[in-house]
């Protein structure tokens, strides 16, 4: 594990493997360095891969309050640490943060790939509530944090709530509690994007590096419609479905194609 230290002075974690051209990975809600870990190894024989803990997660600091800012200040730390110019790859509302991070750092960003940024532009799908982000961070604060994740779950990802009940045992349950405060975190980052409108994905139209937008063909109708939407906006992007995956595709499926896809960056 090696340490860099962000602008605010949070300490953000990660693991640096292999050679070549630097190739951040940025993950979704509930994820740590651990999650991203079997992709970094696979993309390791190509690339330098940074594989970090957002911050609040893992073995990285946390320093409040929240801001989307400080999240795109983390991932230019590790870029600066890449020697000023990396390819980043972002994961369901990591792909977001990636997006937006090269909006604000465009001359940082070399490519970008993201996968099923859980945007709702259309009614396939009922959006988020208003309120969302404010009752993830009430149940936190209320030190509810088993709530926090029912409700990223139920209203979110869509699950139903006898369904959710269930999940109480599984053995993922209790890592997803432990980073229930940074649910928050991403449903910031998502902002008005799933409303229910493509008209905030307007925005990363200024978004002019070669784009790899990537969906999976067993993904609910909404990731596609969302794939679509902000592939059609980014100037320079392209879209692939990878059959037979869905929101968790598998690594010996997704690892090929971001390996053709950053070959000449």
């Amino acid at each position: 594990m090696r340490t860099v230290t962000s602008k605010d002075g949070t300490t953000i974690a990660y693991d640096q493997m292999g050679e070549g051209p630097a190739l951040i990975l940025v993950g979704g809600a509930t994820t740590a360095r651990a999650d991203t870990r079997p992709l970094a190894e696979a993309l390791a024989a190509h690339y330098t891969v940074f594989n970090y803990d957002r911050r609040g997660r893992g073995d990285s600091g946390d320093t409040p309050p929240y801001a989307v800012e400080r999240e795109v200040e983390d991932i230019e730390a590790l870029i600066d640490v890449a020697g000023g110019r990396a390819c980043l790859f972002g994961h369901s509302s990591g792909g977001v943060l990636a997006l937006e991070t090269a909006r604000q750092r465009p001359a940082t960003v070399a490519k970008l790939a993201i996968y099923e940024p859980p945007f709702i532009v259309d009614d396939s799908r009922p959006p988020l509530p208003h309120d969302y982000v404010a009752q993830l961070n009430a149940a936190v604060t209320a030190g509810r944090r088993g709530e926090a994740v029912e409700i990223f779950l139920t209203q979110a990802v869509g699950l139903p709530a006898d369904v959710v009940a269930h999940m109480h045992a599984a053995p993922f349950w209790a890592g997803s509690e432990a980073l229930a405060h940074t649910i928050a975190y991403d449903g910031t980052i998502m902002g008005d994007t799933a409303s229910g409108t493509p008209a905030p994905l307007e925005k990363w139209k200024s978004v002019t590096v070669p784009t790899l937008v990537i969906d999976g063909g067993k993904s609910p109708a909404y990731m596609h419609h969302g794939a679509q939407a902000i592939a059609h906006i980014l100037p320079h992007a392209q879209q692939v479905t990878l059959a037979g995956q869905d929101h968790g595709p598998a690594t010996d499926v997704l690892a090929p194609v971001l390996v053709r896809f950053f070959a000449d960056a």
